[in-house]
């Protein structure tokens, strides 16, 4: 099934969350590195492609400290982000170490020393691309047997999250995903007509 057509889903479950993370992380020699793109873009809500476009200086000062916050645009609405990135201190901290250690172990592979956050590892100069990303979580997918996942479950869980853990506050999580409108932001999680049926059953038709 392509990437356009697939339907992709937020994870709900804490259970198959966790399973997803740790495929991520130990069923491939970048683990860590596609663990650390699904945590970033779950706890930012920021887009795939502008995960993958994130620079090392965007999130690490000089000596590989952790920024309070990131400034990118939206690739797609051109709109201004500013990314809160305490909730991912420790993932990037590890990350960090992480790359470090990879490449003074395959000193060819200039992975920790690339200007981009999430390098490719064949081509260190370049980003992984989305394609490869989908792969992975594809891959992901059918080892566990979860058909919905896919490069914006990461997205979509984070939003999703937000919305649950607020009583959900759809406006917070409508402006975090810099949506236009709440309906957009409804129908991109799946709660749309969820939404309409929970508000049906309130409602005495007799």
């Amino acid at each position: 099934m392509s990437n356009k057509t697939k339907i992709v889903k937020p994870i709900k479950d804490a259970w198959v969350l966790k399973s997803v993370q740790d495929s991520l992380k130990k069923d491939f020699d970048t683990g860590m590195r596609n663990f650390t793109i699904f945590q970033v873009g779950k706890a930012t809500l920021l887009r795939v492609s502008d995960v993958l476009k994130l620079k090392k200086s965007d999130v690490y000062d000089y000596d590989g400290q952790i920024k309070r916050n990131a400034y990118t645009i939206d690739k797609k609405t051109k709109k201004h982000n500013v990314l809160y990135l305490k909730p991912v201190v420790k993932d990037l901290e590890d990350y960090y170490v992480w790359l470090q250690e990879w490449q003074s172990k395959h000193p060819q592979q200039q992975v920790f020393t690339s200007q981009w956050l999430f390098p490719s590892f064949t081509r260190p100069e370049k980003h992984i691309d989305r394609k490869r990303y989908y792969r992975i979580m594809y891959k992901v997918g059918q080892k566990l047997n979860i058909p919905y996942l896919g490069t914006h479950t990461m997205r979509k869980t984070g939003a999703f999250k937000v919305y649950e853990q607020t009583n959900h506050n759809i406006g917070l999580v409508m402006k975090l995903l810099n949506h236009s409108s709440e309906e957009v932001t409804l129908a991109y999680l799946g709660l749309d007509q969820e939404t309409r049926e929970h508000i049906l059953d309130t409602i005495n038709f007799d």
